[in-house]
């Protein structure tokens, strides 16, 4: 073997060696995450968003794990369409269609009012468009998910799109936590009560913390307002498709947008466990959990390559006004549907 050779299989061992050590990283990072959430205290912060805080502090101590960056941006690219894929799983369009209709309705109505508002009061506060846009959609369907599958096709930064999810992760934490200190003293049937955290709040997770403490009817209406907001995560991608497409159009720049094949997954999984696992093929329960939780740990992974991408100083100089905007839009939110629920 000539020396040519050699240098070309060191060159592929090095990257393989890169791809997996990148990966592995990733995913013990979002090991560190769980555990971190089991403690008290973070166990309310969750996951997801334990496992960024830990890459982003990672980054500012140690600074960015160039040998490994392969693998790390693989996490971070093609994990995170998978994770979004598999999230399907978790939208039965089926009891959406059947018994959600009415709060369907409402959904839109909360989306579009989250998004255009956020849109409207960070551009009054001159804030980073992009974060505030994500934000938006964060608020008004389903938190980190939703930003996750609308980063790619509005072309995010990766920081950007890490520090997004960052922050509806804590933001939407707390307000799941306010929302069960307040339930004492609404006016609130425990019907009204789950409609209301279903309809308002940021993560699924977010609203069975909530929801919960209204009891089994609560955490049932709860996630079927939520799962409506899910739904609805399938147009509007494609809306925000037509959107750049036409926008980069008229910038004359290239109207090429890179279709994404990984909504195409996620819709033919919200059909499969709508209408053919569990009926023509046999889904057990056990096996739902086992893929949530797995979606959940890729998902996670996927994220703290994001946050490996942070650079605190930016994150001072643009997070700041579209935090406010986006807790802002969120609070108002949350008041104005109490009295459409």
């Amino acid at each position: 073997m000539g020396q040519p050779d050699v240098a070309k299989k060191q060159k592929q061992t090095s990257a393989i060696s890169s791809m997996v050590g990148g990966i592995l990283f990733t995913f013990f990072i979002a090991l560190l995450g769980f555990l971190l959430a089991k403690i008290p205290g973070f166990s309310m912060v969750g996951q997801l968003a334990c496992a960024i805080l830990i890459a982003i502090a990672f980054r500012q101590i140690f600074g960015y794990p160039e040998i490994i960056r392969s693998g790390i941006v693989f996490s971070s690219k093609k994990l995170l369409r998978v994770a979004i894929i598999f999230y399907g799983l978790k939208l039965d369009i089926a009891i959406v269609l059947q018994d959600g209709l009415g709060l369907l309705i409402r959904d839109t109505g909360v989306i579009i009012f989250a998004i255009l508002a956020t849109v409207w009061l960070a551009k009054r506060l001159k804030a980073n468009p992009t974060i505030s846009l994500l934000l938006g959609v964060g608020t008004g369907v389903c938190g980190a998910a939703a930003i996750a599958a609308v980063a790619p096709i509005i072309k995010s930064k990766d920081e950007d799109t890490a520090i997004s999810v960052g922050i509806i992760a804590l933001v939407g934490t707390i307000f799941a936590i306010g929302y069960t200190l307040l339930r004492p003293i609404l006016p609130l049937s425990d019907i009204e009560y789950g409609t209301w955290a279903g309809i308002s709040l940021h993560e699924i997770a977010q609203v069975v913390l909530a929801a919960a403490a209204g009891g089994e009817d609560a955490l049932a209406i709860g996630l079927l307002a939520k799962l409506g907001r899910v739904f609805l995560l399938i147009p509007l991608c494609f809306i925000f498709m037509f959107w750049v497409k036409k926008r980069t159009a008229e910038d004359q720049a290239s109207a090429k947008v890179e279709f994404p094949w990984f909504l195409l997954g996620f819709i033919v999984m919200s059909i499969l466990g709508s209408y053919v696992l569990g009926d023509s093929i046999p889904f057990s329960e056990n096996a739902r959990d086992i893929v949530t939780n797995a979606t959940t740990w890729i998902l996670t992974a996927a994220m703290v390559g994001l946050g490996l991408n942070v650079s605190l100083g930016d994150v001072r100089q643009k997070a700041l006004k579209p935090l406010i905007a986006m807790v802002s839009v969120s609070v108002v939110l949350s008041v104005i549907t109490i009295f459409i629920i």
